[in-house]
């Protein structure tokens, strides 16, 4: 099993990348939030799992440790695969995650595209004592600060749209989140926050 990679960034595309180690490019699947901490012609770290079928090995990444156990144990739930347990760290953070399981919030999840109401009741019901308790405090939906730098939103609506949203509705969802938290723009820094704090807004919401 390869548990990381540590190399360089070759390329990013709005749901993947390759990292060149040693001169092997590593082709691995991730969440726009991840993605957003990449540079091309940069170093970087991501930890990994491989997800094996009968027809294909698949590399998964992750900024943290944390996200990749989040990640695999949500697959332990029944008829939820890689696709869906990506899609939940596209929207929640993994301390979210646990939050909505120790609380119950089915709402929380079906926020998830392609997580309806069942779905998300049996991945409450299942991971219930899978998880550790959520960190005290309320979770973080982006800054709320105007930092000085180039407006990055087309990055956030890129990758909405790369999630099956149309491009007027992500243009119109993160302008609404811009101005839910006060920030005039959308920094480097702020992408993932961004990106996070409007997909839960918007919900299964595509039209």
């Amino acid at each position: 099993m390869i548990a990381s990679l540590t190399g360089v960034v070759e390329h990013v595309a709005l749901d993947r990348a390759v990292i060149d180690v040693g001169g092997v490019g590593y082709l691995v699947q991730a969440t726009p939030g991840t993605l957003a901490t990449l540079r091309m012609g940069e170093r970087a770290r991501l930890f990994t799992t491989m997800v094996v079928r009968e027809d294909s090995m698949t590399l998964f990444g992750f900024a943290d440790a944390d996200e990749r156990a989040v990640f695999e144990t949500a697959q332990s739930v029944s008829g939820v695969g890689p696709r869906i347990a990506l899609a939940v760290l596209a929207v929640h953070t993994p301390d979210a995650v646990r939050r909505a399981v120790h609380t119950q919030d089915v709402k929380a999840l079906t926020r998830v595209p392609g997580i309806g109401p069942k779905v998300a009741q049996r991945i409450l019901l299942e991971l219930g004592g899978k998880l550790s308790a959520p960190d005290a405090g309320g979770v973080s939906t982006g800054s709320t600060t105007g930092e000085a730098g180039a407006d990055q939103r087309g990055q956030v609506v890129e990758a909405l749209v790369s999630l099956g949203y149309s491009a007027k509705v992500a243009e119109d969802a993160v302008a609404a989140a811009l101005k839910d938290s006060g920030a005039p723009v959308v920094t480097s820094a702020d992408v993932a926050a961004t990106l996070r704090a409007t997909l839960r807004s918007m919900g299964g919401r595509r039209g």
